[in-house]
């Protein structure tokens, strides 16, 4: 396909996806002020707080972004019955995701809190518990979606992030019931333990994440080096396919008989953080979509490039996607 057939993608076919996204539910907030001064009951910098804002975080982001660029999307998981699920609740039906899936637990929804001076974070603070929920709430989320797989789904996402939904049963009981329905599944990895993800058809981890399972770290700039990587995971975890985001180097997409590598554009990096949340949800929206996988890797490689230039987590929209599109080459 070229950018034309890339742009009629978006501009109608993105809307007749449906996605379901599995995983770890969180939110974000920022804090946003100015430090001029010291404590006087402790050595520690005051930051006089001057706005703040609340963003969907991990499996919550992958959703949004999906939302983001027309797809109808779902999203499951585990949160808690407190004032953060109320924030979060409100974001996830200001972009229109369907949130039936989110299963109310005695823990706390996972919240990760940031206090920002300019561009720079002076500390975070976690709510969470990542310890696996009661069998109870498994049973009640694995019902859901096996229910909701009925109704013709295009693709699903695990998005992993270790808070405690992503156990091996569950991974494998989510991957079995989509490949019933014919539908396939992609994963956004986390850890060391991917042989939960066995018979996943797509992995896309970073090359941090991919350091975190090799015997000896690879670097990101060598081709042959991340193909060689990419199917030792396959070989290992019994994965199917991995679209390997390399930062400044592109992407790689990697399957059974080839690989193919995709150069990124030249552009300032302001905040990595969301980008493999994109990654995973641009590509899972060109499976549902239809396009080939080779289509989603390099839309996916434009979306990251739209993310790495925002500050915070940022879920891409139709319009970004055809404005880049216009301006890549």
């Amino acid at each position: 396909m070229n950018k034309t057939d890339w742009k009629n993608f978006f501009n109608g076919r993105s809307e007749k996806c449906k996605v379901l996204v599995v995983g770890d539910v969180m939110i974000d907030k920022y804090y946003y002020g100015d430090v001029h001064k010291f404590a006087s009951d402790a050595p520690v910098p005051v930051a006089k707080i001057v706005s703040r804002r609340s963003s969907l975080g991990a499996a919550a982001n992958v959703a949004g972004n999906l939302a983001s660029m027309g797809c109808k999307t779902y999203l499951a998981g585990f949160v808690g019955n407190d004032h953060n699920f109320e924030t979060l609740s409100r974001l996830l039906w200001e972009v229109g995701i369907n949130q039936d899936g989110l299963i109310a637990t005695e823990s706390p929804t996972t919240t990760k809190v940031r206090v920002m001076s300019g561009r720079q974070q002076m500390f975070r603070m976690d709510f969470e518990d990542a310890t696996p929920r009661s069998v109870i709430h498994f049973a009640t989320l694995e019902k859901y979606i096996r229910q909701r797989l009925n109704d013709s789904f295009d693709a699903v996402v695990i998005a992993d992030y270790e808070k405690g939904v992503c156990t091996e049963y569950f991974c494998a009981a989510v991957i079995k019931a989509a490949h019933s329905h014919g539908v396939p599944v992609t994963v956004l990895p986390y850890g060391q333990q991917w042989i939960k993800y066995a018979q996943a058809d797509y992995v896309t981890p970073n090359i941090q994440k991919i350091n975190q399972i090799m015997i000896s770290p690879i670097k990101g700039e060598n081709d042959e080096v991340v193909e060689r990587a990419g199917r030792y995971i396959m070989r290992k975890f019994k994965i199917k396919n991995v679209v390997a985001t390399r930062s400044a180097y592109g992407m790689s997409l990697i399957t059974e008989n080839d690989a193919a590598h995709i150069p990124t554009r030249s552009q300032e990096v302001f905040d990595s953080a969301g980008a493999s949340d994109t990654v995973a949800a641009v590509f899972s929206m060109a499976l549902a979509g239809g396009l080939k996988p080779i289509d989603g890797a390099y839309i996916s490689n434009i979306a990251a490039g739209i993310v790495i230039s925002k500050s915070g987590t940022y879920a891409v929209t139709r319009e970004d996607m055809l404005n880049a599109l216009d301006h890549s080459a």
